[in-house]
Parts: structure tokens; sequence; C-alpha cells
């Protein structure tokens, strides 16, 4: 077992313990407020981009149109959803994706499938490392900043990673969630698609 994997563990099973209360108040008021299911399960790339199931609170209602189709994210997203969105809370099931070693506490934000074949081969080394709940480039900027500019920091993260920046990036995050800093792009419920290089 890794220094790393070992810190993960020891932080990962207390906390989910200690949040375990808070987990349960969430998830009821999640079914109360927006129906359906609690929990929003997604295929994400992991490491080496090997698929995994991230999970994580439900944010958005299951809202349609008249032939079927879900609405937009910016229509869904509740004024509950945008509340757990805010404070983060919404990552909290996560912490069952660091115990079952699928995610580390901290490293690059695991996104989208369609993403792989869109990076360069620069960007794609985010992927030699776990994703992370939060990591360098969310506590430097998150959805506010450039896809170019969170790649190389999720880069510059996974050159220069050691256990002591994982603790500093942990504590930087808690100061980030207070704030409420960096939450969305402009004009975007989160944060718009990457769509690959265009140059």
């Amino acid at each position: 077992m890794t220094l790393k994997r070992a810190f993960d563990l020891a932080v990962a099973i207390p906390a989910f313990i200690i949040f375990l209360p808070v987990l349960v108040i969430l998830a009821v008021a999640i079914y109360r407020k927006m129906g359906g299911g609690i929990f929003f399960l997604q295929r994400r790339p992991g490491l080496h981009g090997k698929p995994f199931n991230i999970l994580k609170f439900k944010t958005m209602s299951d809202a349609k149109d008249k032939d079927g189709n879900l609405l937009p994210d910016s229509v869904r997203l509740t004024k509950f959803g945008r509340f757990l969105r805010s404070s983060s809370l919404d990552e909290l099931p996560e912490l069952v994706n660091v115990i079952l070693g699928d995610m580390s506490l901290v490293g690059p934000r695991p996104l989208l499938m369609q993403y792989l074949k869109r990076y360069t081969p620069e960007q794609a080394r985010r992927h030699e490392v776990l994703p992370g709940i939060t990591g360098w480039a969310q506590v430097n900027g998150r959805n506010a900043i450039s896809w170019d500019d969170k790649f190389k920091l999720d880069v510059w993260y996974v050159d220069n990673h050691t256990v002591l920046l994982d603790i500093k990036i942990l504590f930087m995050t808690v100061g980030r969630v207070f704030k409420r800093e960096g939450i969305s792009q402009a004009g975007h419920a989160t944060a718009e698609e990457f769509m690959g290089n265009k140059d």
C-alpha cells in the first residue's frame, strides 16, 4: 500500500463515519424536495482512463419536456441542488469511492468519458494518478478558469503530488468551500462542455 493510499483510508473512513448522520439527513431532504432517486451515479474515467461509477448526491430534478427529454441542466438544477453544489455537500458520497479505491481524496477531478478522445497527449496525463474529490485545479479556480488552465494545473499536480501537498490542498478546499468561489462558469449551471483543442 502506498503512503498516499494509506493517507486516503486514514482520512476517508473516519470522515465517512463522522458524516454518516449528515449523509442520512441530506438523503431524506433530497428525496422529499426532488423525488425519485437520491444519488447521481455516472461512469467516469479513473486511473489510466479505466471507467468507474462515481457516487454523488442528486442535485437536479428529473423534469422532462413534452417529448420525454430531460430539460437543460440550468432548468433542472433546483434551489436546494444549488445549495448542495455551492457547499460541496453533493460530493460527500464520493468518500465511498475513495474507500473502494476508485478515487483519492486529492487528484484531478474525474470528468466525462467522452472527453478521453478529446485530450491532447499532455492533457491526458491527468489520468496518471487517481482522480480526486478535490484537486489542485479546484483550489485554484475550480470551474471559473479555462479548461486549458485547469488541465495544466492537473498535470502539474501529477508531477508534484506528495502527501504534504494533499494536506495543503484539503485545507485550501475547506477555505474555498466556505467562500463558495468558482462554483460555475458564467452562463452555465456548472461548466461548459470540453470540446477539445481547436487549434
